[in-house]
C-alpha cells in the first residue's frame, strides 16, 4: 500500500512534532538495458544513502531545538528495516521520512492532527486532507504522565495516503488495529504513572508549592522533556512500533484488491460486501461503547489475527476427517432419489438439519449445498449443541444427542439427515474405497408429502448435468453458476413487477409465463422465486426504489 504511518506528539515547549515514521519502499521495476550501453550500478542504494543523508542534514537544525519529548531515535541510529520476502517491499522506520517531499507532507499532517483537525473530546479518529497534500486518517489519544500539565500528554497516529477512496474503505480496519496499539501504549504508561504517583504524589506537591510567574517557566521546562520510552518504561518500544506499523501497512494493502469485473457486480458480490460492512460497523460499535458489556468473541479472535500477514476472514479453516468433495459426490453417496429430495428442500427454503458426530463432514455437506442458493439466502449454524429455530438458520448442524422438537419433526418445511457410523463392509461394497461411503449411513426423513420429482426447473437441469459423466466437476459448477444467474434475473423481474410496481395477480401470472416459470413444476418454480427474492441485496432494492420514485417525480412535473 502506498501509504505512510507516523506517531506524532504535541510537545509543551516546541508544539507538534513527528516522533516515529514507517514507510513502504517498493522495489524498482527492472528496465532492460539498451544495446551498447553499460549496465548501471545499484542506484537505489545510492539514492537511499542520499535520502538518509539529506534527511539527517535537513533535520540537523531541528535536532538542536529538540527536547527529550521530541526525540525518538538518536541521529546516529540507522533506523529499522523489514523486508517482505514475497513482494520485496521494504518497510523503513525512522524519526522522519526518507524523502524531503514526504517530510513536509507528514509535518503538515502532524500539525493538523494535533491542532485544528480534532474530533469531539480530543480523543478518537478523524479523516481530513486534499489532493495536493494527501489524505490523512488520524487517531489522537492521551498518555498518562505524572510530571505533565494535567498529568497527560497528547499523541496521535496518522496514516497518510494519496488514495482517498482506499483510505476511507479501510477506516474500520485501521480503527480496530490502531486502537489495539494505542490501548497497549496507554495501559503500559498507566502502570508507570501509578507507580510514580505512589512514590511521590505530584498533585499534593503542586498544590503545596509556591506559585510565581518567575518560577513557573523553570518548573515547566524541567517537566516537559520526557520521552515516550520514559513514560512507558518499554526498552524495545520503537522496535515494537516498527513491527506494528509495518504489519499495518502490509495487511491494509493486501486486504483489499482490485479486480476486473466485466459488467455489473452480481447479487452475491453485493451481499458479501454488505455483510462485511455490517460486521465491521457492529465491531466498531462494540469497541466504541462506553461502559458496555464484554466484547463479542468474534472481535477478540480477530484481534488475535492482527499479528499475521494474512487476512482472509476465516477462510483457512481445515476440515478434518472424511468430507464431501462436490455435488456429484454428494449425489453418489446419498443416491439420486435422496439427493433430489434434499436439494428440493434446499431450493424451497426449508430448514435442512444434519445430525451426527462428525462436524467436519457436516460442514462439508453444508458447503456443497450452499452452492445451490444465492449468498443472501444462506443462514447457517454449522454445528450446535441445541436446536435453532428456522428463522435463524436454514442450515443447521447438531450433535447426535440433540433432540428435535415435536413441532419441527412434524413440519413439512424441515428435512432431517441423520449421519450414522456403520461398519466398513456393510454398505456400498462396490465403492468401499470411499471413506464417506464406507463409514457412514445417511437417513433422510421429512413430514413433507408434496412430490419432489416435478420441479423446480433449475433442479431438473442440474440433475441432467450431474448425471452426465462426460461433464467434469468444473463444468458442472459453471453450469450451476449460469443457472443461478438465470433464475436470479427472473427474481429481479418478479420483484420489480410485484413488489415495487404493485401489480395484481393476473399481471403477475402473465409475467411468470414470460419468465418461463409456468408449466410442469410451476408451484415449485414460484416458491423458489419467492424464496430467492429474500436474498436480494439491499443495494439493489434501494437502487430500484430510488429509480421508481425518481420516475414518478419526473412524470408529476
Amino acid at each position: 500500500m502506498n501509504a505512510l504511518v507516523a506517531l506524532c506528539h504535541f510537545c509543551e515547549l516546541h508544539g507538534p512534532r513527528t516522533l516515529f515514521c514507517t514507510e513502504a519502499v517498493h522495489p524498482p521495476s527492472p528496465s532492460p538495458p539498451q544495446h551498447g550501453s553499460a549496465i548501471p550500478a545499484d542506484r537505489d542504494s545510492d539514492r537511499e544513502g542520499e535520502g538518509l543523508t539529506m534527511r539527517a542534514n535537513g533535520s540537523a537544525n531541528q535536532r538542536t531545538g529538540m527536547c527529550e519529548g521530541c526525540r525518538s531515535l538518536p541521529a546516529s541510529h540507522p533506523g529499522f528495516v523489514s523486508v517482505d520476502s514475497e513482494t520485496g517491499i521494504r518497510y523503513l522506520s525512522h524519526q522522519h521520512p526518507r524523502q524531503p517531499q514526504l517530510f513536509s507532507v507528514v509535518r503538515q499532517a502532524c500539525v493538523r492532527s494535533l491542532s485544528c483537525e480534532v474530533c469531539p473530546g480530543r480523543e478518537g479518529p478523524i479523516f481530513f486532507g486534499d489532493e495536493q497534500h494527501g489524505f490523512v486518517f488520524s487517531h489522537t489519544f492521551f498518555i498518562k504522565d505524572s510530571l505533565a500539565r494535567g498529568f497527560q500528554r497528547w499523541y496521535s497516529i496518522v496514516m497518510v495516503a494519496m488514495d482517498r477512496i482506499y483510505l476511507i474503505n479501510s477506516w474500520p480496519f485501521l480503527l480496530r488495529h490502531l486502537r489495539l496499539t494505542i490501548q497497549s501504549l496507554q495501559s503500559t504508561a498507566l502502570k508507570v504513572f501509578d507507580t510514580e504517583q505512589g512514590v511521590c504524589p505530584q498533585r499534593a506537591v503542586r498544590m503545596n508549592s509556591a506559585f510565581s510567574p518567575a518560577v513557573f517557566p523553570h518548573q515547566r521546562s524541567g517537566n516537559a522533556a520526557r520521552s515516550l520510552t520514559s513514560l512507558t518504561q518499554h526498552p524495545n518500544l520503537w522496535a515494537s512500533l516498527h513491527s506494528s506499523f509495518s504489519w499495518l501497512l502490509k495487511a491494509c494493502g493486501s486486504r483489499l484488491t482490485e479486480k476486473l469485473l466485466e459488467g455489473a457486480p452480481t447479487e452475491d458480490t453485493l451481499v458479501l460486501i454488505e455483510r462485511q460492512t455490517e460486521q465491521e460497523e457492529e465491531m466498531i460499535g462494540w469497541e466504541g461503547a462506553e461502559g458496555g458489556g464484554p466484547k463479542p468473541q468474534q472481535s477478540q479472535s480477530e484481534g488475535l489475527q492482527g499479528r499475521d500477514f494474512a487476512y482472509e476472514d476465516g477462510k483457512g479453516k481445515e476440515l478434518h476427517g472424511p468430507r464431501f468433495r462436490s455435488l456429484r459426490h454428494l449425489r453418489q453417496v446419498l443416491g439420486p432419489t435422496e439427493f433430489r429430495q434434499l436439494a428440493w428442500h434446499v431450493l424451497m427454503g426449508n430448514q435442512v438439519i444434519f445430525r451426527g458426530a462428525e462436524p467436519g463432514l457436516i460442514q462439508s455437506a453444508f458447503d456443497i449445498l450452499k452452492t445451490l442458493l444465492p449468498v443472501g439466502c444462506v443462514r447457517a449454524v454449522p454445528y450446535s449443541g441445541q436446536y435453532e429455530e428456522a428463522y435463524r438458520c436454514n442450515f443447521l448442524g447438531l450433535s447426535p444427542d440433540v433432540p428435535i422438537p415435536a413441532h419441527v419433526s412434524s413440519s413439512e418445511f424441515t428435512v432431517l439427515v441423520d449421519v450414522l457410523a456403520v461398519g466398513k463392509a456393510s454398505l456400498y461394497p462396490s465403492v468401499c474405497d470411499d471413506a464417506v461411503l464406507s463409514h457412514y449411513q445417511f437417513i433422510i426423513s421429512s413430514a413433507n408429502t408434496q412430490p419432489t420429482d416435478r420441479g423446480p426447473s433449475l433442479l431438473n437441469k442440474l440433475e441432467v448435468a450431474l448425471s452426465n459423466e462426460n461433464l467434469s466437476v468444473d463444468v458442472v459448477s459453471h453450469c450451476l453458476l449460469c443457472l443461478k444467474e438465470e433464475w436470479m434475473n427472473k427474481v429481479k423481474v418478479l420483484f420489480k413487477f410485484s413488489k415495487v410496481d404493485g401489480r395484481g395477480k393476473e399481471d403477475t401470472q402473465r409475467a411468470l409465463v414470460v419468465l418461463g416459470a409456468t408449466g410442469s413444476g410451476e408451484e415449485d418454480n414460484v416458491r423458489l422465486l419467492k424464496f430467492w427474492m429474500t436474498g436480494l441485496s439491499k443495494t439493489y432494492k434501494s437502487h430500484l426504489m430510488t429509480a421508481v420514485r425518481g420516475g414518478e417525480r419526473t412524470l408529476s412535473q
